[in-house]
């Protein structure tokens, strides 16, 4: 039986994307949630880690915003075409999340290196702390794509497979592998299950337009933009965003 507890952050945690901002989060814990549920949550702006469901609720920013690809109108590009042909020996597994010694310490490297590079807040992360963000809750929806070369995992990549979408959770990479665009790489493997499978929707996580770290969720078009914070029995609004208008 689904159980849900609310709760939110403290309205002074750091911004994870401005430094100069804080961010305000409600969380929903949820055990035993159904595909139908999570797809409800994600379609109102939520996202997925673990059994923890969160959708931000800043007071004085409203910078990201939620984002959902036309899986249907999606064609690949030069660009894209490129990056997955230097990809043909990149092997892809696609099974139910799970821990290994070797998953956590790519995780670790890749989150050290992105602290100097992008200035994000690095510690290092525990088996325990690993399961309850990527292994748990993943309920009959949750998958993990492992990316390798020559039997050497490269990126793993975690994703739900909804009713009529695919919701992208997370990824991580080996930045020696950095001329493979395996970010990029990960998106486009999930976008071609989502149409192989004649889903509707490719939900990438907040985007926030032009910002170093999320900015790059609008290469992948035709995609919409939620209007408005719908409460779980209120109807989401979404918009086909057109890349000329000056307010979203």
């Amino acid at each position: 039986m689904l159980q849900l507890i609310e709760f939110y952050s403290k309205p002074c945690n750091p911004c994870g994307y401005y430094d100069d901002r804080y961010s305000h989060f409600r969380y929903f814990f949820i055990q035993n949630c159904s595909k139908a549920f999570c797809q409800a949550l994600i379609e109102r702006g939520y996202r997925r880690f673990g059994e923890y469901f969160f959708t931000p609720m800043c007071a004085d920013c409203s910078e990201c915003l939620s984002i959902r690809q036309r899986v249907g109108g999606f064609v690949l590009s030069k660009s894209h075409r490129r990056i997955i042909a230097k990809n043909t020996q990149t092997t892809i597994t696609i099974a139910r999340p799970s821990l290994s010694d070797e998953k956590l310490q790519l995780y670790n490297q890749y989150h050290q290196i992105m602290e100097g590079k992008k200035g994000w807040s690095y510690k290092e992360m525990c088996a325990e702390s690993y399961c309850e963000s990527f292994v748990d809750g993943f309920c009959d929806f949750g998958y993990e794509i492992s990316y390798k070369i020559a039997g050497k995992l490269v990126g793993v990549g975690y994703f739900d497979l909804l009713e009529n979408a695919i919701s992208a959770t997370y990824f991580f990479y080996d930045h020696k592998f950095s001329k493979l665009s395996l970010g990029t790489f990960n998106i486009l493997t999930q976008l071609l299950i989502a149409q192989d499978k004649n889903l509707a929707y490719f939900y990438p996580g907040y985007w926030i337009k032009d910002h170093h770290s999320v900015g790059y969720k609008e290469r992948f078009t035709p995609f919409e933009v939620l209007k408005n914070a719908p409460e779980i029995f209120e109807l989401p609004i979404w918009e086909l965003y057109q890349a000329n208008t000056k307010e979203i």
